[in-house]
């Protein structure tokens, strides 16, 4: 698993996380964390901890990142009538790649190859003291706060699920 490590995406991430002053360690996990149950059962932790970044592609045709607590699932309707669109569209690998420079299992908050239009940030992830987030690969994560997922992402905090 240490190839994990010298993952350019896992590089990347990694130096923000130093840049940006955070101070958790990039853990690597033996299995994947393609989902917030798998990441939860690596970890050992409540499903909720796990901070999903989900992408979306906006009427605009611009990303919109919603970082999601793991026991919601994005209510599509809710965050695009807040958004003030008509609706959300999903986001297929290759946009998801484009935009943010990491494949899908493996989206990070951090690192993005351009920044996303808007990021929203799920205020149930503010319940937990400790949250867990990819790291740019299915078998990287890091552990965040919410309030370091504001100030690091310049995101605003939402009601993003169900």
């Amino acid at each position: 698993m240490e190839e994990v490590l010298t993952n350019p995406s896992v590089i990347r991430v990694t130096a923000l996380l130093k840049e940006l002053g955070c101070p958790g360690e990039v853990t690597i996990l033996s299995d994947s964390a393609r989902t917030a149950l798998d990441a939860a059962n690596a970890l050992g932790i409540e499903v909720g901890q796990v901070a999903s970044s989900i992408v979306f592609k906006l009427p605009s045709a611009n990303p919109l990142l919603v970082i999601t607590s793991g026991r919601h699932r994005v209510d599509t309707e809710l965050v695009a009538k807040s958004l003030g669109v008509e609706k959300l569209h999903r986001a297929d690998a290759d946009f998801v790649k484009n935009a943010s420079g990491f494949s899908i299992g493996g989206v990070s908050p951090l690192g993005w190859v351009s920044k996303p239009e808007i990021v929203l940030i799920d205020e149930a992830l503010n319940d937990y003291d400790v949250v867990w987030a990819a790291a740019g690969h299915p078998h990287a994560v890091y552990p965040t706060t919410f309030s370091e997922l504001i100030r690091c992402t310049g995101g605003t905090p939402m009601e993003v699920g169900l």
